[in-house]
């Protein structure tokens, strides 16, 4: 009964007008984001951080929650219409959705990617809701030891599931730790790697440094490489399945969902990995493996599924525990610390209004996002004819306008462009920024926990594996590293990530 009143709880904060108003506006911005190539969630929620320091902290995260399972329903109109995936996801809903697409039935592959993200967010939404109570229980048997090994092997899951090099990736997560000690030590009053610049002395501001290596880098990047938007010119037709299409996609799209859900709590890039799982799977199991990447259904269904169901469970991690399993969810991270809430167990019993809020908002936005994205599928058409060199000026503007109303200096916006020039710099020599960007939040948790438990232990490092859960953790940790550095396991990773 507990979970019940906590959900009418929820649903009563969700559905006062303010914070509906913000849900839509978090749909709405997702689904325009996920429809124009280029520009990711990542990147607009870093620009779009400062204009919530002006909302209440539950109407913020409940906009940004919005922008990012926005961006995955309309990363998928892109990928059926124009064989560009607007969002990272959706990469795999290319391979048929466009091929349904060129054979006149994009309406229905809309459709059914539509109905899939809905069905899968609804559980997704129940899951959360079920294993709040429980995982936020566990949570607060854990103390400083516990606390430092969990982090220690969620960034050991980000260094495996990150793109490319295990060696690149670990170098990005040791940079972002080493960015955040930046600043004045809280003990000593000490100031550390702050070169004597004084705009240093409290560390580099999360939005400067998450706008500039997303924000800024990514519209660098997409200069770089101009599209060629091939918008597919035959009719969208219907948008509502048939039977038989139903048929065909019912299990694809429940097997989907629970891949992704389960992926999309692991720390890394678990909700990215969903959708090709999910993709694999359904070839695999297939009678006919031939027709996936001619327009089979299946290929729409299961990975779209899997995709809204992986955005929704990353918050699982994030919220029970603190911990962001993704670069989007470090983002949410860095939102809450701005408004002075701190992640973890103690949201659920501190703050129940915010917890229950955000969940009761997936429900209401999954909802929105079905209405908002079927019967304007001729608008999202108009916008991807939209040249990107149009478009970049306008997100550059709007980044400067926004880093400089954080803290009103000039300096903060000559740091953003430094470190989108560094970003830039890190996508082409092939390092991922995302690692980068999970070391730096959870840097300051680490450093913070690892001083609380050697004071409690005298300095001895043996508390962290002489407390049975944390050396569990840490056992895991060393586990999957050396699993994944070993030949054939390395060899099979890079198979994975290739395909």
């Amino acid at each position: 009964m507990d979970m019940f009143s906590n959900l009418s709880l929820g649903f009563g904060v969700a559905l006062s007008f303010q914070n509906l108003a913000l849900c839509f506006v978090g749909c709405l911005v997702g689904t325009l984001i996920g429809v124009l190539p280029g520009v990711g969630p990542i990147a607009t929620i870093s620009i779009l951080l400062p204009i919530t320091f002006g909302l209440d902290p539950t109407g913020a995260l409940i906009m940004l929650a919005g922008i990012y399972y926005g961006a995955q329903y309309g990363g998928s109109t892109t990928a059926i219409l124009v064989n560009i995936p607007g969002e990272a996801t959706a990469v795999v809903t290319t391979l048929d959705g466009h091929q349904m697409a060129k054979q006149g039935r994009a309406g229905i592959a809309l459709g059914t990617a539509a109905i899939g993200s809905f069905v899968a967010g609804c559980f997704a939404t129940v899951v959360i809701a079920a294993l709040g109570a429980p995982l936020t229980k566990m949570a607060l048997l854990f103390g400083p030891a516990e606390y430092f090994s969990l982090m220690v092997m969620g960034l050991c899951f980000a260094v495996v599931l990150a793109r490319g090099s295990i060696l690149k990736a670990f170098c990005m997560i040791m940079l972002g730790l080493l960015l955040s000690t930046v600043g004045t030590d809280l003990e000593t009053g000490q100031e550390r790697l702050t070169f004597g610049i004084p705009a240093l002395a409290d560390g580099i501001d999360f939005s400067v440094l998450a706008m500039g290596i997303f924000g800024f880098a990514e519209v660098l990047r997409n200069l770089e490489t101009p599209e060629a938007r091939d918008v597919v010119r035959a009719k969208i037709g219907r948008l509502l399945p048939g039977w038989s299409d139903i048929k065909q996609s019912a299990m694809p799209c429940m097997r989907g969902t629970v891949i992704g859900g389960t992926l999309g709590i692991l720390p890394g890039n678990g909700a990215v990995l969903g959708p090709f799982a999910s993709y694999t799977v359904e070839k695999k199991i297939a009678k006919d493996p031939s027709r996936f990447g001619k327009g089979a259904i299946e290929g729409v269904a299961g990975p779209e599924s899997a995709n809204n169901a992986g955005a929704q469970t990353a918050f699982i991690p994030l919220l029970t525990l603190g911990i962001p399993p993704n670069a989007v969810m470090a983002l949410m991270v860095g939102a809450m610390t701005i408004h002075g809430i701190i992640p973890g167990p103690q949201v659920m019993t501190r703050n129940p209004e915010l917890f229950w809020g955000m969940i009761a908002s997936m429900w209401i936005g999954n909802l929105m996002l079905l209405i908002i994205n079927l019967p304007l599928v001729g608008l999202w058409v108009k916008l991807l004819q939209v040249p990107y060199r149009l478009m970049f000026p306008a997100i550059l503007i709007f980044c400067c306008i926004g880093i400089y109303s954080v803290n009103n200096q000039p300096l903060d916006v000559a740091f953003t462009a430094m470190f989108g020039l560094f970003g830039y710099l890190l996508i082409k020599l092939g390092f991922e920024p995302a690692p980068l960007l999970l070391g730096f939040v959870l840097g300051k948790l680490m450093e913070e926990k690892l001083r609380q438990a050697l004071i409690i232990s005298r300095g001895s490092f043996m508390t962290f594996l002489e407390r049975p859960i944390s050396a569990g953790l840490l056992l895991v940790a060393v586990a999957v590293l050396v699993v994944a550095l070993m030949p054939s396991m390395a060899k099979k990773r890079d198979e994975v990530f290739t395909e």
